[in-house]
């Protein structure tokens, strides 16, 4: 199952950058790098784009559902089921294994962290780490009910590819599920429905 490339090349980009972000130490192979102080933020492309570094302890966004062992043992069980599953559809569409392996990866990538950043940093118990977070994006201003957003949450390597691959999935799900081949408009050769 080659598509797991994709998935384990996700995990180790994801972690190799929340290691530049939040540093690390390991004495034994010489290795000493600071990376960026929490909080501290390092514009890339002016105020648009910056890195940020901070730490979340819940799902993606701050949602906190069941705990940190429960939804770290959830995400664990998830990524087993979708190991299973893309070995089950593995003749399927490219499109749709990519996003699937998009998903794993990226879900794999923070479980490591929820796992042992607690045990390997020094603050935690095993399943007691938190998610190192670093892209900060600005955002057009949301007023909603109260309810203001100017910039995007923060996010990491794992986060956008389970996001991409959520949408790649919208896209290439009824291709997989039903065989049909996608069909460009201009070349249908259904007649149009009347309106």
């Amino acid at each position: 199952m080659s598509i797991l490339v994709v998935s384990l090349l996700i995990v180790l980009s994801d972690q190799a950058s929340k290691f530049l972000i939040r540093g690390v130490q390991i004495p034994a192979l010489g290795i000493s790098w600071e990376g960026i102080p929490y909080g501290t933020s390092v514009p890339v492309l002016g105020d648009f784009f910056r890195l940020t570094y901070i730490e979340n302890s819940g799902m993606a966004f701050g949602i906190d559902v069941g705990g940190k062992i429960f939804f770290s043992l959830f995400s664990l069980l998830a990524s087993i089921a979708l190991i299973a599953y893309l070995y089950r559809v593995r003749t399927a569409p490219l499109g749709f294994r990519l996003s699937i392996a998009m998903i794993l990866g990226g879900a794999v990538g923070n479980l490591i962290d929820r796992m042992f950043y607690g045990i390997i940093f020094g603050y935690g118990s095993l399943f007691g780490g938190r998610v190192v977070d670093f892209f900060d994006v600005d955002f057009f201003t949301i007023d909603f009910f109260g309810y203001h957003l100017s910039r995007f949450w923060v996010f990491n390597v794992a986060d956008a590819s389970v996001t991409i691959g959520v949408l790649l999935l919208m896209l290439f799900h009824r291709v997989a599920v039903s065989g049909d081949k996608p069909v460009h408009p201009s070349t249908s050769t259904e007649p149009p429905v009347a309106s």
